[in-house]
């Protein structure tokens, strides 16, 4: 038989259309079960989660035949931690079942984050730093200083706060800050044998300011540093002047005691000289 009447005959178009057949019946089940398997036409208005803890909201999730996973923290003041703030999908979208909701929740801590360096700074510059960080500007402390609008303090809690410092973002930093120098006058404090810290209060006390703060060989580490004491400072104790308010003085410190003791003999001595000028009266 040749090809062309094999192909016009009643068993080569019988086999045609069953295998037709067979496919359109193929389609027809595909298309059916598709329907079936993704609820074709069947969806869901998301529920509104905000507000709720994970825990509140795992039965509701459950009772839509929903997913979820938490992607993301923020910290929003007000808000009790760990309830939902932002869903996506957003309340009310039309869902299938077994759809993912991605949730953002409140944080129970807050982000923690470096104390930037903010003395010396302009007031500008230090309002737009502590924004630029997400802290907040509080009081500013206007103070006697020989320079106006420049940083000279920063305060968290109504105490000094080192730069580094880890602290809550969104927290309220004070602020120290120059006014110039005053025509008042002070006697300049003796600042002789003080840590750091102790002079700064004592400074600040008198309305004055530290200004350089220089470390001899004898302190190598900043551990070392923390309990340095010091044995010079400019303007002198001694030398009867008197500083305006909101002057600077420049301190030395070390580790070494042997810089106090020359002072210490120098008040031992004299003692000794009277004492052996009355035994040799005597």
């Amino acid at each position: 038989m040749s090809v062309l009447k094999f192909l016009v005959s009643k068993k080569f178009l019988i086999h045609i259309a069953s295998a037709f057949g067979l496919l359109a019946v193929l389609l027809i089940a595909t298309f059916i079960s598709l329907n079936i398997y993704t609820h074709h036409g069947e969806s869901y208005a998301t529920p509104d989660f905000s507000g709720l803890t994970e825990n509140q909201f795992i039965d509701l999730v459950q009772q839509k035949k929903l997913r979820y996973k938490i992607i993301d923290s923020v910290h929003i003041d007000n808000f009790t931690p760990g309830v939902v703030v932002e869903q996506t999908p957003k309340p009310g979208n039309m869902v299938k079942e077994n759809r993912t909701i991605f949730f953002t929740i409140n944080a129970y801590t807050r982000e923690q984050i470096p104390m930037p360096q903010l003395v010396d700074f302009s007031l500008r510059n230090a309002q737009v730093t502590l924004e630029s960080y997400g802290l907040r500007v509080g009081q500013l402390i206007y103070i006697p200083s020989e320079y106006t609008q420049l940083i000279l303090g920063q305060h968290y809690d109504g105490k000094p706060i080192e730069p580094g410092t880890l602290i809550a973002k969104g927290s309220t930093i004070d602020l120290l800050v120059g006014k110039g120098l005053s025509d008042k006058r002070t006697e300049v404090p003796d600042l002789f044998s003080l840590t750091l810290e102790e002079a700064k209060n004592l400074c600040q006390a008198n309305s004055l300011n530290i200004d350089a703060v220089i470390y001899d060989d004898s302190i190598p580490t900043l551990e070392d540093s923390a309990r340095a004491f010091i044995w010079k400072q400019l303007p002198d104790a001694n030398s009867g002047r008197k500083l305006r308010l909101g002057s600077s003085m420049d301190i030395w410190l070390t580790i070494d005691s042997a810089k106090i003791a020359p002072d210490t003999l120098a008040v031992e001595v004299p003692e000794m000289n009277e004492e052996i000028n009355t035994e040799v009266a005597e």
